[in-house]
């Protein structure tokens, strides 16, 4: 046989990169999920302390959350969100959220009052999205007497810190088209925006999806531009340093 055509050569190379590069996002995200406290290096954050409200905040893994604490989370989600799957193609299923809630890749941020009462959650996963390494928000849920204080600008702030020191693209969630809260606070608020996997609509829809997903990419290093070859002695530079949410 004769040698492979040039076409066939760039197929493969290109399959060759795309596999590489796959790989490379598997161990940024392998390596998140193996971290101790994601917080460790964000110490300042673990203190919210504005508008009369005072809370600790600690991250976890889901297995390590108490059954107590993980039953007041999902009754909270209920309540905060039932009515709005309900009114979605979802539909709203006990079992299946509270497995959600439950499986071993959760993460989850718990603020705590002065009486150490928990009074909010953030449960995320640091997870693969078409090939792109990225922090997922599942949902962000906070009690009425916490709420329009900043607390949940605050946690979102610090999911956006955690996925910028492990390397992740983008923080990532799910929103109800029909949640006004949600619209309020993820897309005029926090300035996230709809993302290019967003589904469009569909006829078999009539009106169309009843949720969308919104994104916020993460700053990467910047590539410092090597100088002329006659600066510097010679030498070149080196590179620079379903799950939807509802109320906060």
């Amino acid at each position: 046989m004769g040698r492979k055509s040039e076409k066939a050569k760039e197929k493969k190379r290109l399959w060759k990169e795309e596999n590489a590069k796959i790989k490379a996002s598997l161990l940024i995200v392998e390596a998140a999920n193996k971290l101790e406290d994601p917080m460790e290096k964000l110490l300042p954050f673990k203190k919210f302390d504005r508008n009369g409200l005072q809370v600790t905040i600690d991250c976890k893994k889901g297995p390590d959350v108490s059954v107590e604490i993980m039953d007041w989370a999902f009754e909270l989600t209920k309540k905060n969100m039932q009515s709005l799957y309900e009114e979605s193609e979802w539909g709203w299923k006990d079992r299946e959220k509270r497995e959600e809630m439950e499986e071993e890749k959760a993460w989850y941020l718990l603020a705590c009052d002065g009486t150490a009462k928990t009074v909010a959650f953030v449960h995320f996963r640091f997870d693969m999205e078409c090939d792109d390494e990225v922090l997922y928000c599942y949902e962000i849920q906070l009690e009425p007497t916490v709420r329009r204080k900043g607390l949940g600008k605050f946690l979102m702030q610090i999911l956006e810190l955690m996925a910028h020191k492990t390397q992740m693209k983008k923080v990532m969630l799910t929103a109800f088209t029909h949640n006004a809260d949600a619209e309020m606070f993820f897309k005029k608020k926090l300035k996230y925006e709809v993302d290019e996997i967003t589904p469009e609509d569909h006829p078999m829809f009539g009106e169309g999806y009843t949720y969308e997903i919104l994104s916020k990419t993460m700053a990467q290093p910047k590539k410092v531009a090597a100088p002329p070859a006659n600066q510097a002695n010679g030498h070149t530079a080196c590179c620079g340093g379903h799950h939807v949410n509802g109320h906060s």
